[in-house]
């Protein structure tokens, strides 16, 4: 494990302009290491190694440095496979005009340190190619310690832009924006390069490290759920349904209490599901946020209370459209921040965020406002 400042190994230049690299990223920590020799030539290079990989080498400033995470473990190496027939694609119609880099992860978190380490080298956009779980760790990987990664670099003339190119099992976030699965589609939205700016949500609880998210968190029920539907990857879609039917063995709703934007505690009785949006979409494609707007500078709330199992049964159809909001026991509410507290302490109500299990409550949840630049 390489310490902060230590100097990293050099890069290995091929005759082909493919380079292969034996850097070991750093676990959390961004190191300010900057190369200030920059070579005018567009390489494309892949990243390999046991829990390493590389990252792209200089280039020249009239390019725009683009580093690619990709999880080729996606929908069951089914990323993988789309990766390689897009790559000539994305050579072709990016290469004239971009340094591209293409980093492999290898395992749980891999996405998250690539990201800090394309950041502080100066990429100008970090690219998620999977779904959301990829999307959710190059996320993280913009934040250090509470703040913007790019914020540690002094020597950046520019801040690192999100892209996305939605190859995985789930592509929720992509949903909101009316994207669809096509990969030259996000190709192209890449090389137009135009930037947005959004919302990014923050979760705390005392004695841990802040966790972010740019889609939907969730509190019970659904949490619950997509913790076992993260088992189940390798059946599609079809793992949110296995998960919920697992999830639904022995639940029961339970009371809470919230707190919204620091005021007084609010109890919550027999809460189902608490889901807490940037975002609309989750759990492949319901609509459970749907107010919710990534760029307003407000999480939307949505709370299920005394949901049955038969409530879902009937009610599915508007939960994946949007209009549960009217149902009953169902309410809706914009907030900047929400604490929320089981209040009976079991300890064993689940919390997620973008699919990916945190643990368990108590957590506070707030907004981000415009924490991040995302291609689109």
């Amino acid at each position: 494990m390489m310490s902060p400042g230590a100097e990293l190994p050099t890069i290995t230049m091929l005759r082909t302009n493919f380079c292969i690299s034996n850097r070991s990223y750093t676990a959390k920590q961004p190191s300010l290491f900057r190369a200030h020799h920059r070579v005018s030539s567009v390489r494309i290079t892949h990243c390999t190694g046991d829990g390493g990989g590389a990252t792209a080498v200089s280039s020249s400033s009239r390019l725009r440095d683009l580093v690619f995470v990709v999880n080729p473990q996606g929908a069951n190496g089914r990323t993988a496979q789309e990766w390689k027939k897009l790559l000539p694609y994305l050579q072709s119609r990016l290469g004239k005009d971009c340094n591209i880099c293409e980093s492999l992860t290898s395992g749980p978190s891999h996405a998250i340190d690539i990201t800090r380490e394309a950041i502080r080298d100066g990429a100008d956009a970090v690219i998620a190619v999977g779904g959301d779980g990829t999307l959710h760790e190059v996320v993280n990987g913009f934040f250090w310690e509470g703040k913007p990664v790019g914020n540690l670099n002094s020597e950046a003339g520019h801040s690192a832009a999100l892209g996305l190119i939605p190859l995985g099992t789930g592509s929720d976030f992509a949903r909101t924006f009316g994207w669809n699965n096509d990969p030259r589609e996000a190709v192209e939205r890449i090389a137009k390069g135009i930037r947005s700016r959004f919302d990014v949500g923050v979760i705390d609880q005392e004695g841990r490290d802040s966790h972010y998210f740019i889609n939907v968190a969730d509190v019970h029920l659904s949490a619950k759920a997509g913790f076992y539907a993260s088992k189940y990857k390798k059946f599609g879609n079809l793992c949110y349904v296995i998960g919920a039917l697992q999830a639904f063995m022995g639940h029961h709703n339970r009371d809470m209490r919230i707190k919204v934007n620091g005021g007084e505690w609010e109890v919550y009785p027999q809460v189902t599901a608490l889901c807490v949006g940037n975002a609309k979409y989750f759990g492949g494609g319901m609509k459970i946020t749907p107010n919710a707007v990534p760029g307003n500078g407000n999480l939307e709330v949505v709370v299920l209370q005394d949901f049955k199992w038969y409530d879902f049964i009937l009610k599915l159809h508007k939960l994946y459209n949007g209009t549960h909001l009217s149902v009953n026991n169902v309410s809706s509410r914009s907030v900047q921040s929400i604490e929320v507290e089981e209040i009976s302490e079991s300890g064993s109500i689940y919390v997620q965020s973008d699919g990916e299990h945190l643990g368990f409550l108590p957590r506070k949840f707030q907004v981000l406002p415009g924490a991040i630049d995302i291609i689109s």
